[in-house]
């Protein structure tokens, strides 16, 4: 399947595996580009030293004895509330990273180093007024995160943010993220005018993922009611699971916090002071025996019944897009 995604970094099918916070790993990544397609992680998942140059070596050595067209990419959080960013940047452009996927801020920085050896550069957005911003950085695509997508969602709908997107910058690549789990869903993006589709939820429930048991069956047990957003993990909207722990905490931030938010004084401390908390918290989630439950998801839970390989999820995707398609066809003649 042809697509500008799949000329755009030579891969074989337009999907991109999503970057999911502690989820995303190396086992993943290659099952991802051996079965075709482009897997990201972010890049905050390997914060120990050595451990991200490690793995890029890594996926580099991959890349050259892959027999198909996969490739991989990195996702950089680029608020300046994420004090590893400028280091990770550097470890990035320097092993030549081919692609990259920005979030929550600003991603001057990355188009102009990512550009300076030829890399490509996707930025996040969830309205027309930052995909703007992006735009006039020269960025190379938008992954339009819509309502119900896992992690830091949006609040417009895919069939409505996707071909805005297209009529406001008719020449710019989008990529649809969220709210997909089956080749059905992806046809369904393509035909709204996204030239690729990034899924994230459905490899949680993978073999390959090293969460807890916990959480995958929680994936699998879920219905997207109860997938709720909360500001608690990093002071911007994110989906969840509704488990106890999360009501437990809460969804708003209360008046004081939003006033720390929202003060020019405090606001960079303060949002770093929450990110780094809300990232402790999913960390000690995703282990064997934690009760504090804080798990990342998005509302294709709704679609998601089986663990299985992240190999035969994607095969899985490819078959079930083809027949979608075959099965429109039949139905318009």
């Amino acid at each position: 399947m042809k697509t500008k995604l799949t000329e755009l970094l030579n891969i074989d099918f337009p999907l991109i595996m999503a970057p999911m916070f502690l989820v995303s790993n190396e086992a993943m990544i290659k099952a991802g580009m051996n079965s075709g397609i482009a897997a990201t992680f972010p890049t905050l998942n390997y914060r120990n030293e050595g451990e991200l140059e490690i793995l890029l070596d890594a996926l580099n050595e991959e890349k050259k004895k892959l027999s198909v067209n996969g490739t991989y990419g990195v996702n950089l959080i680029v608020q300046k509330t994420n004090p590893l960013y400028q280091k990770q940047l550097k470890i990035c452009v320097a092993k030549k990273v081919p692609f990259y996927i920005t979030s929550l801020g600003s991603p001057k920085q990355v188009i102009e180093q990512a550009h300076s050896y030829g890399a490509k550069v996707f930025c996040d957005v969830t309205n027309i007024e930052h995909a703007q911003k992006c735009f006039d950085l020269g960025c190379d695509g938008f992954i339009a995160v819509g309502q119900g997508a896992g992690g830091h969602a949006g609040s417009i709908p895919l069939q409505i943010l996707v071909p805005s997107l297209q009529q406001n910058f008719p020449n710019t690549m989008v990529i649809s993220a969220g709210g997909v789990a089956t080749g059905a869903g992806i046809l369904s993006m393509l035909a709204l005018g996204a030239a690729g589709v990034s899924v994230g939820t459905r490899f949680i429930a993978s073999t390959e993922a090293t969460v807890n048991q916990e959480y995958k069956n929680a994936i699998i047990d879920s219905k997207m009611g109860d997938i709720v957003l909360t500001e608690k993990i990093s002071g911007t909207p994110c989906n969840i699971i509704n488990t106890p722990f999360a009501k437990k905490i809460g969804y708003k931030q209360n008046w004081f916090e939003k006033l720390l938010s929202n003060n020019s004084t405090t606001k960079k401390y303060f949002k770093m002071w929450v990110q780094i908390s809300g990232m402790k918290k999913m960390e000690a989630a995703i282990k064997p025996g934690n009760y504090n439950s804080l798990w990342c998801a998005g509302q294709s839970v709704e679609l998601i019944n089986d663990i299985v390989s992240c190999t035969e999820i994607i095969a899985r995707m490819k078959a079930e897009t083809q027949k979608a398609n075959l099965d429109l066809i039949q139905i318009t003649k």
